[in-house]
Formats: C-alpha cells, sequence, structure tokens
C-alpha cells in the first residue's frame, strides 16, 4: 500500500515556562475501572505515576461507549469521573467503526473546548477506538503548537480486522496489509476501500511528532507501512510492582500443577487453545492439573467462540469437583492479582495475534511465575525460552498440551525458570521514558511528519 501523502508541516513546539510544571493530557480507550484492558491500564499506570511528580502536571481523557448507559447523562459529553481530580470521561456516541470517527458534532465541539480549556503541553493519545483518528487532526487544529504522541498498541491503522493481523479465512497470522489481502478478508468490500482507508489514516497521523510502541518487532511492521523510523521508539509498558511484599511458597518438593490464564476472554487472546489442550491432556488420561480462568470481557469475543467457551465451562461446572480441571473465577481488578496469582504455579499466555506487549507476562513475573506463551511478537521477544519461562507454538492445542505436561512433570523445572525471571522495572522508569519523548523543543517535521 504505502500510498504517498503530501507533505504536512506542523509550527515549532512552544516551551513551557521552566517554572511551571508540563501540563500533559492523557487520552485513553476506556478507563480500566470500566473495561479491563492492557492499553487503558497502562494510560493509567502512567497518569498515576505522573502524579507523583511536582514536574508533571497530568490530566486523563477515557472514552466510554454504549455499554455504560447510566453514565451518559442527557446533553452530557465530556464529565469528570467519580469526583477525581483531573480525569474525565469522553461520552462517545455515533461512532463509525469502519472509519474510526465520530460522527457526532456537537461531541467533537466539546472535545475542541475541552482543548482550549486545558491548553496541555502535550497531548499523548493511547488508542483512538471509540474516540476517533480524526481527533489528532483537531487536536492539531486547536492547539497549533501542542506536542502530540501517539502509542500504538496493536495493528488498528494498519488492519481493518480488529487491529489483529489475522486472516479471517484461515485465522493465520498476517505478516502486511494490502488491498487485495484486505479484500480477501472482507471479500463484500472492493480493494480500493483498503486503499482509501489506509490514506485516511495516514492523513491523521501525519499531524502527530512522535510514535511510541512497547515492543521491538512492532517497530518494524510500521516502518513498513510507512512510519519514518527516526520518529517512532521503544516505551516498555510498566506497571506499579504489586508482587514486592508478597512471598509464596517456594518448597522445591510440591508438585507445579496449576496454571492460571489471566486476561480478556475475546478470540485473539487464545482462551480456546487452553480449553483445547485440556480436553488433549484428559484424553491422554493426564488428569491431576488445575487451569484457573480469570478474565471478563466474554461479551466481546465472536458468537462461535462465545458459545464455545460458555458450553465448555457449563459442562465442567456438572462435572463433580474431583473431576474438574477448569475453574472459572471472573473478573478481577489489578489489587487482586496478589490472591489470584497465590492460587497457581505457571500463567499461560496463549494469544493467537501478534500480542504487541502482554501486560500479564509482567504481572506473572512480579509473583516470580514462569509464563507459557505462544511464540511469536512480543510474548517471543520477551520471554527466553527456557530461562523465564516456555514456549510452544502460537494457536497448537496439541503444543500446549505438551509443554503443560513438561511443565507438571519436569523436575526444578519450576524452580530454574522462578529464578531466572528478572526484577521488574520501577514505573517511573517508563514516566522517564516519555518524558524524554515530550521534551520540547525537537525540531518539527518536514514533511507529513514521518509518514511518506
Amino acid at each position: 500500500m504505502n500510498a504517498p501523502l503530501p507533505p504536512v508541516t506542523t509550527p515549532p513546539n512552544t516551551a513551557p515556562s521552566a517554572e511551571k510544571p508540563l501540563k500533559v493530557l492523557l487520552i485513553s480507550l476506556f478507563h480500566p475501572e470500566l473495561v479491563r484492558g492492557g492499553a487503558q491500564q497502562i494510560c493509567y499506570e502512567l497518569f498515576e505515576g505522573m502524579q507523583e511528580r511536582a514536574d508533571l502536571d497530568p490530566y486523563l481523557l477515557a472514552s466510554i461507549d454504549g455499554s455504560f448507559p447510566a453514565l451518559h447523562k442527557s446533553g452530557a459529553r465530556i464529565t469528570g469521573f467519580d469526583g477525581r481530580k483531573n480525569e474525565f470521561l469522553f461520552l462517545s456516541k455515533e461512532y463509525d467503526y469502519w472509519w474510526h470517527r465520530s460522527c457526532n458534532a456537537l461531541l467533537l465541539e466539546s472535545y475542541a473546548e475541552f482543548l482550549r480549556m486545558l491548553q496541555p503541553d502535550v497531548v499523548h493519545v493511547h488508542h483512538f477506538l471509540t474516540l476517533g483518528v480524526d481527533l489528532l487532526t483537531l487536536t492539531r487544529k486547536v492547539l497549533p503548537n501542542v506536542r502530540i504522541v501517539f502509542t500504538f498498541h496493536e495493528f488498528m491503522t494498519i488492519c481493518a480486522a480488529d487491529g489483529h493481523m489475522l486472516r479471517k479465512n484461515d485465522k493465520s497470522l498476517c505478516t502486511h496489509a494490502s488491498p487485495v489481502r484486505c479484500h480477501q478478508c472482507f471479500p463484500e468490500l472492493p480493494p480500493e476501500q483498503f486503499f482509501t482507508r489506509e490514506r485516511w489514516m495516514k492523513k491523521h497521523m501525519s499531524v502527530v511528532d512522535v510514535f511510541t510502541t512497547p515492543s521491538q518487532f512492532m517497530i518494524q511492521h510500521y516502518v513498513d507501512w510507512g512510519i519514518d523510523p527516526e520518529r517512532i521508539f521503544k516505551v516498555a509498558n510498566v506497571q506499579r510492582n504489586r508482587g514486592e511484599a508478597v512471598v509464596f511458597d517456594e518448597d522445591p518438593d510440591r508438585k507445579r500443577n496449576r496454571f492460571g490464564f489471566f486476561g480478556q476472554m475475546v478470540d485473539a487472546k487464545g482462551i480456546h487453545v487452553i480449553l483445547q489442550a485440556v480436553d488433549i491432556l484428559r484424553a491422554q488420561g493426564f488428569t491431576d492439573f488445575i487451569v484457573e480462568i480469570n478474565g471478563d470481557n466474554l461479551r466481546y469475543a465472536s458468537e462461535a467462540r462465545r458459545k464455545q467457551i460458555e458450553e465448555f465451562l457449563a459442562k465442567e461446572t456438572e462435572l463433580p469437583t474431583a473431576e474438574q480441571n477448569v475453574i472459572f473465577n471472573g473478573s478481577y481488578q489489578v489489587d487482586q492479582l496478589a490472591s489470584r496469582m497465590s492460587r497457581i504455579d505457571w500463567v499461560i499466555v496463549p494469544s493467537v495475534w501478534w500480542e504487541i506487549f502482554c501486560l500479564v507476562i509482567s504481572e506473572a513475573w512480579m509473583f516470580k511465575r514462569p509464563v507459557i506463551v505462544s511464540n511469536v511478537g512480543g510474548p517471543k521477544e520477551r520471554v527466553t525460552d527456557g530461562v523465564d519461562g516456555l514456549h510452544f507454538q502460537v494457536g497448537d492445542p496439541q503444543s500446549l498440551a505438551t509443554t503443560m505436561k513438561r511443565a507438571i512433570t519436569e523436575n526444578g523445572l519450576w524452580q530454574t525458570l522462578s529464578k531466572g525471571i528478572a526484577p521488574p522495572p520501577r514505573r517511573d522508569d517508563m514516566v522517564q521514558g516519555y518524558l524524554s519523548k515530550y521534551a520540547p523543543g525537537r525540531a518539527p517535521p518536514t514533511q507529513a511528519n514521518g509518514i511518506p
């Protein structure tokens, strides 16, 4: 694809007074207390980390969709959230999921007025879903001198299939987008539609000063798409360490046969691969294990996948307790991680897409829990097979079953991998990493902000 765009230049950024803290507006898909998810969790962690610094003045604008009708007050468009200082909700409505834009003119006017009132030095966008990619251009129009930073948490800019880069016909991993390849996933749409979509995305991305991603492999994907490699950087996702004061049983003689899944129960997260692996182990007569499912958002899964998961869990609960291998614990908040991690030995990350970073890996490592991960994308980049976790073939339940059996039966493996887990970085490291991208005075882009 890579259609060229006309040159776009922006005025130089204006540095705030040295006596004043840097005012940063963080824009997030959803609020993590309303909808769990990695992108919104990291944005909120960044917000909290910034609040601890006197040189920063952070604000949060998080979207909510129609799933929360009671929060959509008549006539309201942007409101405060739960009486908290500097936290606001963007009440998304009339959203166009194909072009990723809001069709509500009053909402866009309210956003523009919000910017004029706040006058931030930096606008850092962590997602455009439910907000609109065109908010980037509107931000530049309202605040010509503001520094705009955009963090990619998936491939929605490139891929119309929910940003997962999975081929719809066979669920295989997609390496790149093109009008014909995208048409194969959406046969009802002509190839020209995808050419136009790319132009639309690049038009709005062209006003961004700096792009970031949490993993190195993702950078190459976006460089191939057209981002200038000199304007995209890696800034790793970091959470506050909740495992520092927690001491778990490290008895070398105890069997390590309890597994955990943590996260969203949607197609791309691959929970179905775990359930199929459980069936394979049972068929082999191997039943001395437990898998605890911790998660929610099953409503966002496809109908077929949702039905498959619900039917499995329903049948499981009909079994006598002693014969159940899968336990569904439901949703959780970050302050419940310690209690749930204490019940398991291994964390399984069975994602079937190009998982970008995967916060669950960080959460497991906080508590010295080795991970069993799909061997692609961010998990492959982060986890060293045989050192701090184990790899299995992505999307292959037989490979996962074999790896789970090895995890249980190989003496000393758990202890070796647990000791191989490095201490997690500090949240302030992430704040500092982003501050280096917020720093004013960088030369303005000379053509399309690095997007050819």
